[in-house]
């Protein structure tokens, strides 16, 4: 890794640091409803992975973990990797308070397999994680090394057209390639869980169209179940997003979608 992406890495792992108490004490993640038995997951990845009890299951960039509690909570045996050491710390203290046995292991997460050596029946990813990584191909290759014979990887992103644009303008507007390759900064107040926040978020990543995608995960020696693409998101991810009947929201034209799936297996 060189010198660059390592102090990319660092100041984005000084800033997830930052975001854990306020997250943590969000409306956003709502931890007291979390803590009575509700699920953090949303209806994509609960319908793509089904039943998973009784299945070994990986999860990269699992922030403080309650992704990871949901499914060990619907009988399945996790892992949850993140860069954030705060995040992790939380992470245990949950797992414990609810009397779970889950993983948690605190690394970057192209360096997994340096710290996990266990095959999985699942490996899962999701919402805003690809963006922190300037390389893909390392990536799909250890999710390759973690996956058991046979074994399916799901990723539910937002979609890259959403990266594309800047959204600390009042109207965002379009400013980034979707094909750029150059390292994107950001810093701004508060984070996306509490906006009034008194924390400065400061935040390097990268843009990473479908193919790339696609391809890192074909080329690391999985095949492409599918390519799903979604109008509507769990998340109000962008100004002046309608809500739907279901709960979710949309884009009143509905431009593009806001949100892909991809299903693998090796």
């Amino acid at each position: 890794m060189s010198k660059e992406f390592s102090k990319y890495f660092e100041t984005n792992r000084e800033t997830w640091n930052n975001k854990v108490e306020v997250h943590a004490a969000s409306s956003f993640y709502n931890m007291e409803a979390f803590k009575k038995g509700e699920t953090s997951l949303n209806v994509y990845e609960l319908d793509a992975l089904g039943d998973v009890s009784g299945k070994s299951l990986l999860h990269l960039q699992c922030h403080f973990g309650q992704d990871t509690l949901s499914w060990s909570r619907m009988g399945a045996r996790c892992t949850g990797v993140d860069i954030s050491e705060k995040a992790i710390e939380v992470a245990q203290q949950l797992n414990s308070d609810l009397d779970l046995d889950t993983s948690f292991v605190c690394c970057n997460v192209l360096d997994t397999s340096s710290f996990v050596t266990e095959k999985y029946d699942i490996v899962f990813t999701s919402y805003g994680v690809i963006g922190w990584l300037p390389d893909l191909k390392p990536w799909a290759k250890m999710i390759g090394e973690r996956l058991k014979p046979g074994g399916s990887f799901y990723i539910i992103e937002f979609h890259p057209i959403v990266w594309m644009f800047d959204y600390l303008e009042k109207e965002p507007k379009i400013k980034y390639g979707y094909h750029q390759k150059e390292v994107i900064y950001e810093e701004y107040q508060g984070t996306y869980a509490d906006t009034n926040a008194d924390i400065i978020s400061r935040e390097y990543g990268w843009n990473h169209g479908l193919g790339e995608v696609i391809s890192s995960l074909s080329e690391a020696g999985l095949t492409i179940e599918y390519l799903k693409e979604f109008d509507a998101s769990p998340y109000e991810i962008f100004p002046d997003l309608i809500e739907n009947k279901d709960g979710m929201y949309e884009m009143e034209n509905k431009l593009y979608p806001l949100l892909f799936a991809i299903k693998a297996t090796l």
